[in-house]
């Protein structure tokens, strides 16, 4: 057994840059790990500078100084979040309130309709179930509502953070984007010489999220867009807040959609009941979702992330078990570091990877 480990380790370790490339993932992970809070700013306007760059690099490929395609980038980037901010968010906090505020007469339409299932089906359901089920599920429920309202007194103190965030995280972007290649410099400076599989990785892993971070963007503008448009003609309540939740739930494939159907059969129950118009807003919003997974999304990441729907669950499952709401959002980036990794120590003996 030890033998075939140390054959195996060999083959794949002996190359001094498969070797790089391990010392640099582990060296990564454990920065993170321990001085994750700390750099979290610069985190996040590294990640905001690289989605920038590419509308930077096209302006600089037109002609345009990079200094001025930076200024431009930046100012459209940050008037259209303000545009945001001001348009979009006061109609989902207040959509958000009302719904909040009604959500109790929700439940208890909710459990006025399921104590009449004894009555209709003596034979499969009892009424002391019933009691037993509500009386659990309403412990839940005040378990959660405390839950938020710490979580709501907590976040009061990150008030100086998100300020700094606003300052300082646009000066930071602007920075790595007009001294992007000072940067890119001074890190190739810093890694070892021996950094082909690095390189490759890098190479790999820079084409396939950036591919898919525009096809994701692209996806959540259509698919919340469609939403809201439709459920306003339908005049669903509280339809744009549903819209966005619908488009931002392509964040997370297969799990994001059926878990986000919840709150849109619950609210179309509550406002017509079981009735013609109810199926009506749910045909229409399966339609959407087949648009979207059968139409849209191989329009967009035909050539994109090439992972198998299999994979891409694991991944949501793991990374999500891993590290909560930020593995799940990030565990298709994730996925695809790790082809990029099985990919590269694969090269090496001939083989190919697992995950294609």
């Amino acid at each position: 057994m030890f033998n075939v480990f140390g054959r195996w380790y060999r083959r794949k370790f002996s190359d001094p840059d498969a070797a790089m490339l391990l010392i640099l993932i582990l060296l990564t992970a454990a920065v993170l790990l321990v001085w994750g809070e700390l750099i979290m700013p610069v985190l996040v306007a590294a990640v905001i500078a690289y989605l920038l760059d590419w509308p930077v690099t096209r302006l600089v490929r037109i002609g345009l100084g990079r200094t001025l395609a930076c200024s431009m980038v930046l100012l459209g980037f940050v008037a259209v979040s303000i545009g945001i901010l001001v348009g979009l968010v006061p109609i989902i906090s207040r959509q958000s309130i009302n719904l909040i505020q009604e959500t109790p007469l929700i439940w208890q339409n909710a459990q006025d309709w399921v104590l009449t299932l004894p009555e209709k089906y003596p034979d499969y359901v009892q009424v002391y179930h019933i009691h037993q089920m509500m009386e659990g599920l309403n412990d839940k429920l005040v378990e959660v509502g405390e839950q938020l309202i710490s979580v709501s007194v907590h976040s009061i103190g990150n008030v100086a953070a998100l300020l700094v965030y606003l300052i300082l995280v646009p000066l930071m972007v602007f920075f790595m984007l007009k001294d992007k290649r000072f940067f890119v410099q001074s890190i190739s400076g810093v890694l070892p010489q021996e950094r082909r599989l690095i390189t490759q990785v890098g190479h790999e892993m820079n084409t396939q999220i950036a591919n898919y971070i525009r096809g994701k963007v692209i996806e959540i503008i259509i698919v919340g867009a469609v939403s809201c448009i439709t459920f306003v003609l339908m005049d669903l309540r509280y339809a744009i807040l549903l819209g966005v939740l619908v488009g931002l739930s392509v964040l997370i494939p297969y799990i994001g959609a059926a878990v986000v159907t919840i709150p849109v059969a619950v609210v179309a129950m509550f406002q017509w009941g079981i009735t013609p118009q109810f199926w009506y807003l749910m045909v229409a919003y399966g339609i959407i979702q087949a648009l979207d997974g059968n139409l849209l999304v191989p329009v967009l990441f035909s050539e994109a992330v090439s992972l198998h729907p299999l994979y891409i669950i694991i991944a949501v499952l793991f990374f999500g078990g891993l590290w909560g709401f930020w593995g799940v959002f990030f565990a298709i980036p994730l996925a695809t570091l790790v082809k990029a990794l099985i990919t590269a120590w694969s090269s090496d003996v001939g083989g190919s990877s697992l995950i294609s």
